[in-house]
């Protein structure tokens, strides 16, 4: 049966590289970082297997980001529709690193948008999380791993305030500049810690 399946990925912006990336982008706020990772198990327990998010990601890419409508909200609703009065973003591009699906985001001026770049620039630490369609099976007995299944469908990514998904923080984008992608970090494995206290694991 089929469910709304939600998982996050933290990302982290200093507040002098926000002022850097709006002056290189005309004003605009435009971040790069891993969106989602493959075959890989997630603090939620969940492991997306690569044939199928790749699937996915084609489909988003060609569906979304190349007719600029991939829009994301602040915040997960409980709906598998993009309300357009909460969209704070838009991915421009999106690629493969490894096992990793990359994405460039443009935070837009709308009020959810304004809001976002705000955290941001307070030094908020969010996350951005993938919100879809689909079902999953228990990979073991004790069922704390779960696959997703082939009848997944990959609706938008949202920013979100609970990142639960290990190491993958997001940086402005400006010229000259290469982004990176900081893993395994000791905030990383603290925040880990922490989600899991506050999950009762």
């Amino acid at each position: 049966m089929k469910q709304l399946i939600v998982d996050y990925l933290p990302f982290e912006i200093l507040p002098e590289q926000i002022s850097e990336s709006m002056k290189e982008n005309n004003g605009k706020l435009v971040v790069k970082g891993v969106l989602q990772r493959a075959d890989t198990k997630n603090q939620n327990g969940r492991v997306y297997p690569k044939e199928i998010l790749m699937r996915e990601a084609k489909k988003y890419f060609k569906n979304f980001i190349t007719q600029k409508r991939a829009m994301g909200e602040l915040d997960h609703p409980e709906s598998g529709v993009v309300n357009l009065a909460n969209v704070s973003h838009n991915i421009t591009e999106m690629n493969w690193n490894g096992d990793d699906l990359v994405g460039t985001v443009e935070v837009l001026g709308t009020p959810a948008g304004n809001i976002l770049k705000e955290l941001f620039k307070s030094g908020i630490k969010l996350g951005i999380s993938s919100r879809g369609m689909g079902s999953v099976e228990a990979m073991n007995e004790d069922g704390d791993s779960q696959e997703v299944q082939n009848d997944f469908e990959l609706i938008a990514f949202d920013f979100v305030s609970n990142p639960s998904t290990h190491g993958a923080f997001m940086y402005p984008m400006h010229e000259g500049v290469e982004p990176k992608v900081v893993r395994d970090t000791k905030y990383g494995k603290v925040e880990a810690v922490i989600n899991d206290i506050l999950r009762g694991e």
